[in-house]
């Protein structure tokens, strides 16, 4: 092997410190250390400085930086313009080629441009020594471009502690006394994906609302997507698709345009809307405009088109080329290849003629979204430079990558990607339900096939998608950070980011439990029938989440009160909604098989549909009203409960159906038990047939005993005569002898001194009595070996043994009848060789009525 030489080996190291950055490697700690930048002690705080001809978007974010400093330290540096006549230590912020301090600092080779110059949205953040005269150390954040300065400034600020969701999930900053960098040089090189973002879409009623509500309009104004275009950036995206069912991004509100701009997100419009046109603009005044349709309005939807370049020129903004129908719809049956090609040829043309460059110059997508991939297969192309655009399913999964030739395209390839979908079967916008592992598998692929350029993230209203959101943009920045056997990782960093590490695996096992129950099934398609109740899996899953809820609120109950507001928007609410759902529909399915069977349990079943019917809107109340101080009001009022096709054209929320049993007093049982796996195992109240005493009746009292309830002949003082209780079963036709467990409250022998009795007996078989309480009494010879063991465990269980009569068709029935009163039956156990010792008394054998 050829020895390597010590250029080498110092390069890759160096190479390889580079790629632990890139990867998370923290840079700031709370205590200094030998070189360590101060950016905030207990005694003094750097000062800032920055060019005021660098991008507006730079010196935006810059002062956002002197905000965040503020929020962690509680002190506000001073924040300098252009030059410093003396100071110790500063920040530097500023971008090559446009800030004369990077620029001075390139000169003097204090910084290495060839680490920035011709990169994409890189920063680089370093520690250094008397950059400039007067100043002794210096913090400098340079950025190839404007983006990659502003990455590199909210990066600082992220290291400090304040969360990208500071605002948009209520994630408290922690204090601290004293902030210092490490020294050295930091980066994240470039990002993976060029350009990087999210849809905002199906934003009624939540997001309309709540707009409505906190800024006033009924639209999104510039106030408004401030805020989106800081949460863009300060998660590494640098790319929006502007929300579009109500509003018009470029219309409603002018200064929206030029706010993104300067800082620095670049705005593209939905599949369905091109030339940087909103389909609110044509539709509100569709009887003006006419019909959209090319073949026979193409001069009106020139002009149409060529007002939106007019307003966008100037901009880095993305132009969606190509035409589909009115409203998201197919623009033909029929696939007119000539008249699409037409469509973009003409466009191209207008791009040119408007901008007076070439049309190349232009970003542009070709979105292949539904019906425009059958275009592309039947063997429509567009000019080289513009991006192709693929898109999933809707749900997430891809539907079409480029072959190895296809991959060759100049203009790359995109992905557009969904979290929420209005669609068939039905509509997916109340909360999460795409599993971490899903997203990152499919995503994984997207980018082996070599797309690319540009990824676009449905997130519906921004809430309640934090995490996919961040998932998304993590992996478009870096895709290969995480692996199949470390994923983990990623929601563990994120619930650390906004709960504080010691609560991070916790909230990541909770996070990561729920996103995978709600992939199982979509709220809105979920209903009584989509598990089995029959088999045990509906009360399995039900108990999931009822379990995951107890530990998700016991987290909530040990946070700080300052983070408790952030946790219920990332994991309890959702958690808790979900888990209500679920038992809501559960509920319901039992009180349909109940009712059936005329079983009065099926009353309490649609009592529980009901409450938690009630409990969701109780959920949802206290997200939008008191949570946060009511801050989101609005923003969780989607309807999910009474879909019956995909739209939700319905009114509000509606009760499932339910039904109740009017006189409960006389339903019967009728029940029929098979055995399984050699036993008979039944509720008490599953009765086939019972008879009442004179003045006394059979009573369930629901919840009783280890399982599910126990029956009693009541008023307990009257008299039992007369009364009996009877179960019937089926057995093989081979089975000549059983043993009968009976489990019994364990009563006192209160009225009869010398033990309550039972017998037992199949029909036309003899009977036997059972004494169950005999011994269960205080005497020394009782005490200590049945008195207290017997009573601390609250049941009797006593055995007999009956032969099995003879019968044509193999079913017995088998007789409880009472001698004493207060005696309270709770399960009965027919074994004819299967049974197995069980403290609940094994698994109720399945029956029908």
């Amino acid at each position: 092997m050829k020895k390597l030489s010590a250029t080498f080996i110092v390069m890759f190291c160096f190479c390889a410190a580079f790629a632990q950055v890139a990867n998370g490697i923290k840079y700031v700690s709370e205590s200094g250390g030998s070189g360590y930048f101060p950016v905030s002690t207990a005694q003094e705080s750097a000062q800032m400085l920055i060019n005021s001809t660098d991008y507006p978007g730079v010196i935006r974010a810059f002062n956002d930086l002197q905000e965040d400093i503020l929020k962690v330290t509680r002190k506000k540096p001073t924040l300098v313009y252009d030059k410093i006549a003396s100071a110790k230590n500063v920040i530097i912020a500023g971008t090559v080629g446009q800030s004369a301090l990077i620029d001075d600092l390139v000169a003097k080779k204090l910084l290495d441009v060839n680490e920035l110059k011709g990169k994409w949205e890189k920063f680089i953040v370093k520690t250094i020594d008397n950059p400039m005269p007067g100043v002794e150390r210096a913090l400098v954040i340079a950025g190839s471009d404007k983006r990659g300065t502003i990455y590199g400034i909210y990066d600082l600020s992220e290291q400090m502690g304040v969360s990208p969701w500071y605002w948009w999930a209520d994630v408290p900053v922690q204090k601290k006394e004293s902030i210092f960098v490490v020294p050295g040089t930091y980066t994240k090189g470039e990002p993976a994906v060029k350009y990087r973002g999210i849809f905002i879409n199906d934003e009624a009623p939540c997001l309309t609302t709540w707009v409505k509500n906190t800024y006033g309009t009924n639209y999104g104004d510039h106030n408004f997507y401030a805020r989106v275009f800081e949460l863009i950036l300060r998660l590494k995206g640098n790319y929006l698709w502007p929300a579009m069912w109500s509003w018009a991004f470029y219309a409603d509100d002018p200064i929206n345009s030029k706010v993104a701009d300067e800082m620095g997100v670049v705005i593209g419009t939905s599949h369905h809307e091109p030339m940087a046109r909103n389909h609110q603009e044509w539709t509100r005044k569709r009887q003006e405009h006419g019909a959209w349709n090319y073949a026979t309005n193409q001069k009106v939807i020139d002009k149409f088109f060529q007002e939106g370049i007019e307003r966008m020129k100037g901009t880095e903004d993305i132009v969606t080329i190509g035409m589909r129908g009115d409203g998201d719809e197919a623009m033909s049956k029929e696939t007119d290849v000539q008249l699409l090609e037409r469509v973009v040829k003409n466009q191209r043309k207008i791009i040119e003629k408007t901008t007076k460059r070439p049309a190349s110059e232009t970003p542009q997508i070709w979105a292949l979204y539904k019906e425009v991939l059958d275009y592309y297969d039947a063997g429509m192309r567009v000019p080289d430079d513009v991006i192709m655009l693929l898109c999933d399913d809707n749900w997430g999964n891809v539907r079409r990558l480029p072959n190895a030739k296809e991959r060759q395209h100049p203009g790359g390839w995109g992905m557009y990607y969904h979290v929420d979908y209005v669609g068939a079967p039905r509509n997916t916008k109340w909360l999460n339900v795409t599993p971490i592992q899903h997203m990152w598998e499919q995503l994984q692929l997207t980018y082996d096939y070599g797309v690319d350029k540009l990824w676009v993230l449905n997130v519906g209203d921004i809430k309640p998608m934090e995490y996919p959101i961040t998932l998304f943009l993590d992996m478009a920045w870096n895709p290969t950070q995480y692996t199949a056997a470390n994923l983990l990782e990623h929601p563990r960093a994120f619930c650390a980011q906004q709960f504080g590490a010691d609560q991070a695996d916790e909230a990541m096992r909770i996070l990561n439990l729920y996103s995978k129950y709600n992939g199982r099934v979509t709220p809105e398609m979920l209903d009584r029938r989509t598990y089995n109740l029959e088999t045990g899996e509906w009360k399995k899953v039900s108990d999931e989440y009822l379990k995951l809820e107890t530990e998700a609120l016991r987290q909530y109950l040990t946070l700080k009160p300052e983070y408790r507001d952030a946790y219920k928007q990332l994991i309890l609410f959702p958690v808790q909604a979900t888990a209500n759902l679920y038992e809501m529909y559960y509920s319901q399915a039992m009180n349909h098989k109940l009712f059936a069977e005329n079983n009065p349990q099926a009353n309490f079943w649609a009592d529980n549909v009901e409450r938690t019917f009630n409990r969701d809107a109780e959920l949802e109340y206290d997200y939008n009203n008191v949570m946060a101080n009511g801050k989101w009001n609005g923003m969780m009022i989607q309807k999910k409960i009474g879909y019956t096709m995909w739209d939700d054209r319905f009114r509000a929320n509606k009760l499932p159906e339910i039904f109740r049993i009017e006189n409960p007093e006389t339903a019967v049982g009728n029940y029929v038990f098979a055995p399984s796996n050699g036993y008979v195992s039944i509720e008490a109240e599953h009765y086939f047939e019972l008879k009442n005493a004179s003045d006394a009746k059979w009573t369930v009292i629901p919840f009783h005993g280890r399982t599910q309830s126990g029956m009693a002949v009541m008023p307990y003082y009257q008299s039992v005569e007369g009364a009996s209780i009877s179960y019937k079963m089926n057995f093989p036709a081979d089975v000549k002898t059983v043993t009968v467990h009976v489990v019994v409250k364990s009563t006192l022998a209160f009225a009869n001194l010398d033990g309550h009795r039972y017998t037992v007996a199949f029909n036309g078989g003899e009977a036997q009595t059972v004494n169950f309480n005999s011994d269960l009494n205080e005497k020394p010879e009782n005490i200590y070996s049945i008195f207290y063991p017997t009573v601390a465990r609250r049941v009797v269980e006593k055995t007999v043994k009956l032969d099995v009569p003879a019968s044509a068709d193999g079913m017995q029935v088998l007789t409880l009848t009472p001698l004493d009163p207060g005696i309270v039956f709770q399960k009965i156990v027919v074994d004819f060789g299967g049974y197995e010792k069980s403290y609940l008394f094994g698994d109720e054998s399945p029956s029908k009525r």
